[in-house]
């Protein structure tokens, strides 16, 4: 049984030539699939590929997707700019002049101080964006993928753990709540009959009939024997989906909803200070289950 969580990171690295370069890759919840891309310059044609293929390993969640690039320093033959030189040239010549004429005295600019401005000397440039790099990067799409799904099956196996726990406290829960109903129940019947023979008395309309039908309405109205049973009903169903390989989030999250709602009318019909400690102690492993399901795909 895997389950595959909405959360996730992943990272991996490349070089070649004169540049190396970092995919990074995380999300969080989301309703759908969203990914958002940050690309190097150069790399823009990267986008195609990256959203064809991450269907097949994401099907929910906001996901992040950057691909960062530098220029390994200390590598390859240096290339004199000569657009750059000569444009750094002629501001030198210019500057010179108009401090001769402010008769202001200048120090002579050196060749190795030209060559130490930035852009005069260029390394590997022209590697930037060249096919056999784009290629190599391209063809790392899948295993940063597979990476990425690696992570969120980790962090889904830890979810599925932690829901399975949160569901068998549930189901113990529902169990205490059915024995405690059925003691309430078997302890209530004389409390009623007292009150509504009172009811009657103070009316002076002592009719048996009549007791007996306002006997059976306050048992039907203090009766969760329903809501226990969808209880039970909605654990199975639970453990149903827990089992599907498929992505459950959506599903999971709409059933929560309907355990909510039974753990309400179960405390707003307890009608014992035992069954409403039991029926908030649902509701809260409820909500709990509820906040880890939002990182279920």
């Amino acid at each position: 049984m895997t389950r595959q969580s909405m959360t996730g990171f992943a990272t991996l690295d490349g070089a070649r030539d004169l540049l190396s370069w970092q995919w990074e890759i995380r999300s969080v919840n989301g309703k759908g699939l969203d990914i958002r891309l940050r690309l190097a310059d150069g790399f823009e044609g990267l986008e195609k590929p990256v959203r064809a293929l991450a269907p097949q390993y994401i099907s929910r969640g906001n996901v992040a997707l950057s691909l960062k690039v530098k220029q390994r320093e200390g590598q390859g033959v240096p290339r004199l700019n000569e657009a750059v030189l000569n444009a750094v040239l002629q501001a030198v010549g210019q500057t010179n002049a108009a401090a001769e004429q402010q008769g202001i005295d200048t120090y002579p600019t050196s060749a190795a101080d030209l060559l130490a401005l930035r852009g005069v000397m260029e390394y590997g440039a022209e590697e930037k964006v060249s096919a056999d790099i784009m290629a190599e990067v391209i063809a790392q799409i899948p295993e940063l993928f597979a990476l990425f799904q690696a992570a969120r099956l980790s962090e889904g196996a830890a979810l599925l753990r932690i829901l399975t726990d949160q569901l068998d406290q549930v189901a113990e829960l529902t169990d205490a709540a059915a024995k405690s109903a059925e003691a309430r129940l078997a302890k209530s019947g004389d409390l009623l009959r007292n009150k509504v023979t009172a009811l009657i008395d103070a009316t002076e309309l002592a009719d048996e009939a009549r007791l007996q039908q306002e006997l059976a309405v306050l048992a039907v109205k203090a009766d969760v024997t329903e809501e226990i049973d969808r209880l039970k009903a909605h654990i199975d169903a639970a453990r149903q989906l827990l089992a599907n390989p498929n992505p459950v989030g959506r599903k999971f999250d709409f059933l929560m909803q309907e355990f909510n709602r039974e753990a309400n009318t179960l405390c707003s019909k307890s009608g014992s200070v035992e069954l409403t400690a039991i029926g908030l102690d649902l509701k809260t492993v409820i909500d709990q289950m509820r906040e880890q399901i939002q990182n279920l795909e």
